[in-house]
Formats: C-alpha cells, sequence, structure tokens
C-alpha cells in the first residue's frame, strides 16, 4: 500500500515552484522560498537547513493562500510587505510602487554629485527635494549617506507618504526628512530652495500600460506609472518647476524609459535653464537617468 509523502520543505519548495512556473511566474523558486520563508519567519537562507522539516497545518494554510495570491498575480513584495533597496529594507504596500534595482543609478549619481557640491565646507547646507517620493527610497537614502543634508519628500498621494514616513522611522531619519503633500512642487513653500532635485515619476506610455505583465498593470498604482499618451506629460511639467526651486549649479536627476532619452534632452534644451550633463546608463548600457546642471539667472 502508497502512503503520501510528508509535505515537508523541501516539497513545499519544489510543488510551489513548478506551480507558479505554470502561472506565469519569472522567477518560480525565488518566489516560492521568499513566501515560505515570511510564512516561517526565518531567512530564505535558512530553508536550505530544513528541507526534511515538516510545517504545521496553520503554516502550510497561511502559506497556500500566499500562493494562491501569487498565481493570481499578486506581487511578491506586496504579499509579504517588503522588499531590498541599495541594501537597505524597505516597507512597502500597493500604495506605492515596488523599488525597482534601476533606482539605485540615481542614489549613485545623486551621492556623487553632493561629494563635489558643497554650500558649505561640512555640507551642512545640502537641500534635496525628492519628488515622487513613493516608499521614500530616495529620500531615506539620501537622507542615511548624506547625514548633514536635509530632504524634502514630496508626494500627491497621502498613502505614499504614510509609507514613506514609516520607512523614514525604521531607518531613524525623520528629524531629517520633511514630508509634503503636493503635486509636484505646487505646495512646497515658495521660498525653499535646493541644491538637488531627484525624481522617479511616471514615465510609462498609456500604450505601453496595456502592455506591460500583470502583475505591474493589474496590481501597482497606476497613478505612480502612467504619464500619458508620450510618456513625458509630467516630466514637462517637473523640469520648469525645478528649475524655480534649484539653486545656480543645482542639479536635477529624474529616471525614465531609456526610449524618452531623445525626447528628453529636446525637453531640457528648450526648457532653456539647464546645462546637461552626462547621462547615467543602467548595467545594460541604456540610458536611464537625466541629468541636468541649473544655469544661473
Amino acid at each position: 500500500m502508497s502512503t503520501v509523502p510528508p509535505w515537508t520543505i523541501g516539497r513545499l519548495l519544489q510543488w510551489t515552484a513548478d506551480y507558479l512556473k505554470k502561472n506565469g511566474s519569472d522567477s518560480p523558486r525565488l518566489d516560492a522560498e521568499v513566501l515560505l520563508a515570511h510564512t516561517l519567519g526565518c531567512e530564505r537562507i535558512m530553508l536550505y537547513t530544513r528541507f526534511e522539516e515538516e510545517p504545521n497545518d496553520a503554516i502550510k494554510a497561511a502559506y497556500k493562500e500566499l500562493v494562491k495570491q501569487r498565481s493570481a498575480g499578486s506581487p511578491v513584495a506586496y504579499l509579504v510587505g517588503k522588499r531590498e533597496f541599495y541594501s537597505l529594507p524597505f516597507t512597502v504596500t500597493p500604495d506605492v510602487l515596488i523599488p525597482r534595482p534601476e533606482t539605485e543609478f540615481l542614489v549613485v549619481g545623486l551621492l556623487d554629485a553632493a561629494k563635489q557640491h558643497a554650500p558649505t565646507a561640512d555640507k551642512s547646507g545640502l537641500q534635496i527635494a525628492d519628488v515622487g517620493t513613493g516608499s521614500g527610497i530616495l529620500a531615506v537614502c539620501a537622507a542615511l549617506k548624506l547625514p548633514k543634508a536635509r530632504v524634502t519628500a514630496i508626494d500627491v498621494s497621502p498613502a505614499a507618504l504614510g509609507v514613506a514616513r514609516g520607512n523614514a522611522e525604521q531607518h531613524k531619519v525623520t528629524d531629517r526628512i520633511e514630508f509634503i503633500e503636493s503635486d509636484l512642487f505646487a505646495k512646497v513653500p515658495a521660498a525653499k530652495k535646493f541644491d538637488f532635485v531627484v525624481s522617479n515619476p511616471p514615465y510609462i506610455t498609456t500604450a505601453e500600460m496595456a502592455e506591460l505583465d500583470r502583475d505591474v498593470r493589474d496590481f501597482e498604482p497606476h497613478l505612480a506609472l502612467e504619464a500619458g499618451p508620450r510618456g513625458t506629460e509630467v516630466i514637462e511639467r517637473l523640469i520648469p518647476q525645478a528649475a524655480d526651486r534649484l539653486v545656480a549649479g543645482g542639479k536635477l536627476f529624474i529616471e525614465i524609459s531609456p526610449q524618452l532619452h531623445e525626447a528628453m534632452q529636446k525637453i531640457l534644451s528648450n526648457e532653456g535653464h539647464f546645462e546637461p550633463q552626462p547621462t547615467i546608463n543602467d548595467h545594460g548600457h541604456r540610458p536611464r537617468i537625466i541629468v541636468a546642471k541649473r544655469k544661473p539667472g
């Protein structure tokens, strides 16, 4: 008489990886491991020492529910409530975009520029605006890596600002970040000037939005993704506002889709207040971060 083998951690992972692969996951084994480690309350690496362990029924039921939601397209980061960015943990919810690796190039560009741009000898005067802060990853990284700088985190979504505040609290930088609910700079005091403006704005075109993977299209906030038919609609409003807020010699950093690079160069040239700087490319040598320097006057 045959017996059904027990649902050990090893067997659960193998079955789940096969199941998620059939249901459209691009990283089925990784998804299975992240979800099970979350359910068990352990680090993912620890699963490899526990393959023969059989979880109790409550754990298996909770894991089954997460797998069900993942197979329906819900992103793993939302299911576990967190995502790593720049080697730091951040809370994420469906109110904010899930951090992407390419946005780390914006952090690197900002930090490199900050080393060379100091309004005072001790850099205590650096003022940074993060426009469309979302989960607060850029604002928090700036505050952590530039401990004497002051950061203004701006977002039109109060729910997103709530997530950003929570991440600032987690990383103990709330004393140096001001959170402002605003459509771009509309509600930021006019007298407030910045050495750097950074932004990961919506830049997906309406046509591209319809073609995105369901994980993104059906679950991540469209407000933070879709710009309009051209993909540059939000950026076109941001650039002149940033020109008004940047000090002479200050720099603007904007994450873009590689397809928008040529259009972005024309927009900056037509605006007239910026000197284009070398674009920061991603690991695939695609243009990813537009950099521009505020002209005097």
